[in-house]
């Protein structure tokens, strides 16, 4: 054990030697970004309010530019390290996402506050949830959000504003990114919006699968599906909803902003509020845009907003101008400086549109008011085959699970060296570099474990650009790996495995997981106090632990009674310190020794 812990520990030493503040926000209203890195030979930093710039490295090998001025808000950021994008080593915080990596920052107001602040207000739980999903033959996941008074008062029911993100966005976006809690939670402190339940769908469920599946194809593909005969009675099963189209509402952003239009305009029993940012849908549903009045008289509120600056907006702009000609009512917003098709936008548009949903009457007093179209100057930016091309370009697979291993790849035609390193070797792996510039490895060995990885670019920790999974460590996050032969996945699981719900208060730093069936032996629950190393979050023993899968498959097998298991500072009947083992699967059996204990 000692042997295994003391270049961890060495490293750790290295890490807190060199720490420093790496972004600091100064009374101009710029932002000094610092970056520590001996080994790089060229260093931008690509900030969504000023765009790439290089930076300039001084004796100590602290790379630093200022950047700015900028307006209050949350922006993305990376560091550019000879051609490869890689988060701020330094900065906790980043951005969920399929495929980019990229930190977050957060520029406060200097007087006032701005909508997404975390203020002295009540705030409800999020709870991350998974169901099996029929439509995919797999078990999805989703956020929760709810309201300060859902756990209080237990009679209550609430509405449902169901909220999907963007392409290549995961399921949290809209709350890590979005902070759609946040918000809500001001307004409804104000008194300005009403209590609901929010809901966060992952879009693209088919990658979850091991068999990826078609992602978005028209009104009947499998996030439609999933959505209207899976997630949501899930949801109205589970919570205590009002389940009727005056008590349901669909919005989103960008590619979620085009789903919610399409399933809501094709669903008007189920959804009477529609909310479309920087997005637009199919012209293509005569029996609603043909029928006016009847589609009028069944929506509430019809609500969209875009940048002129966005790269949609010649697309939203025309879809605007559309449903004005078939007499269908909408508000309609516009921005022109938030940087185009941004999260700046996303948040300001839920600041906007949150106010309006479940008032019936504050929203057709909008829609009443909504101005028509902005005119067509002819210069509108379209969204083309070619823009998505260039966007989204044909991703490099990695990692590819096979049946009898794994092949990591990792494309930086740049490099003289790519190596592959993980917490199951000790030592790094020189990967192989093919033609295109694409460095690629197999591993054989261990592969039906989940665990942590990341790639050492000519001397460059970099997490894996193609997988959407990263351990939310304090310092360098780097990629987990999670095989579907394993069986602390949850899609392994099957879909008779009864899944709790992980609670999660990020601005407190805790997460606690309630089991399907909270009542143990006399209605008292057992509680396993989970201790995060040193490095972790109080997301970590879930994300890269799986603590929750765990006790998920135990709890059915009958292996342990049900059980909760918290990061909190609370009495618990025993508890498991991360510090004391070397790795996650270390870990992850401790844990299932101390449950099993338990039982």
């Amino acid at each position: 054990m000692k042997t295994l812990l003391l270049p961890a520990l060495l490293f750790c030493c290295q890490m807190a030697a060199f720490a420093m503040q790496s972004t600091v926000c100064n009374p101009d209203g710029t932002v000094t970004f610092r970056y520590k890195n001996d080994h790089a030979r060229e260093v931008f930093a690509d900030v969504q309010f000023a765009g790439r710039h290089a930076m300039t490295r001084d004796a100590d090998g602290v790379w630093s530019v200022t950047l700015g001025p900028a307006a209050p808000d949350m922006y993305p950021y990376c560091f550019i390290v000879d051609g490869v994008s890689v988060m701020d080593p330094e900065n906790p915080d980043y951005f969920p996402n399929e495929g980019f990596k990229s930190s977050l920052l957060e520029i406060p107001a200097v007087t006032g506050a701005l909508p997404h602040d975390i203020r002295n207000v009540p705030h409800g739980p999020v709870e991350y949830i998974h169901y099996f999903s029929e439509s995919l033959g797999d078990v999805n996941n989703a956020v929760v959000c709810l309201p300060p008074s859902y756990y209080t008062d237990t009679a209550k029911r609430y509405p449902v504003f169901y909220l999907i993100s963007g392409t290549t966005d995961t399921e949290e976006v809209y709350y890590k990114v979005g902070r759609v809690n946040y918000i809500l939670d001001n307004l409804v402190a104000d008194g300005n919006a009403e209590e609901m339940i929010v809901v966060l769908p992952y879009g693209n469920p088919g990658k979850l699968s091991a068999t990826p599946k078609l992602s978005f194809a028209g009104t009947q593909d499998i996030f439609g599906k999933d959505l209207l005969t899976d997630l949501m009675p899930y949801i109205e099963k589970n919570y205590r909803t009002i389940n009727d189209s005056d008590h349901r509402a669909i919005g989103g952003f960008s590619r979620g902003g085009n789903q919610a239009l399409a399933y809501g305009l094709t669903n008007l029993d189920k959804f009477s509020y529609l909310c479309s940012y920087s997005s637009f849908t199919s012209t293509e549903i005569p029996e609603v845009y043909d029928n006016s009045a009847d589609t009028n008289g069944k929506i509430n509120l019809f609500w969209l907003g875009v940048g002129t600056d966005d790269f949609l907006y010649g697309n939203a702009r025309d879809y605007m101008e559309f449903l004005d000609k078939k007499s269908i009512r909408c508000v309609k917003e516009y921005t022109d400086d938030k940087f185009g098709h941004t999260w700046m936008n996303a948040k300001y548009f839920l600041g906007k549109s949150l106010p309006l949903l479940f008032r019936k009457e504050a929203a057709r007093e909008a829609m009443n008011a909504g101005r028509p179209a902005l005119a067509a100057t002819g210069n509108e930016p379209q969204f083309t085959p070619g823009v998505m091309a260039r966007l989204f370009p044909k991703p490099v697979v990695s990692p590819e699970y096979l049946e009898d291993g794994i092949i990591f790849r990792m494309k930086a035609p740049e490099a003289e060296k790519v190596e592959f390193m993980s917490e199951l070797s000790p030592a790094p792996v020189i990967m192989e570099r093919d033609s295109d510039g694409i460095w690629e490895m197999q591993m054989d060995e261990g592969f039906d474990k989940v665990f942590t990885y990341r790639f050492i670019v000519d001397g460059t920790p970099v997490a894996d650009p193609q997988n959407m999974y990263i351990a939310p460590s304090k310092g360098f996050k780097p990629s987990i790996s999670r095989h579907p032969a394993c069986g602390y996945v949850f899609t392994s699981m099957g879909r008779d495995v009864p899944h709790g719900k992980v609670r999660y208060d990020l601005n407190e730093g805790t997460a606690t997981y309630v089991p399907a069936e909270v009542a143990g032996e006399e209605g008292a629950p057992v509680v396993v106090r989970l201790l995060p190393g040193a490095d972790d979050t109080a997301e970590s023993w879930f994300k890269v632990g799986g603590a929750d899968a765990i006790a998920d498959m135990m709890i059915y097998s009958g292996e342990c009674r049900p059980c909760i298991l918290t990061t909190s500072p609370v009495k618990a009947d025993c508890e498991v310190r991360a510090d004391d083992y070397a790795t996650w699967e270390q870990r992850r059996q401790a844990l299932k020794a101390a449950l099993l204990q338990l039982k």
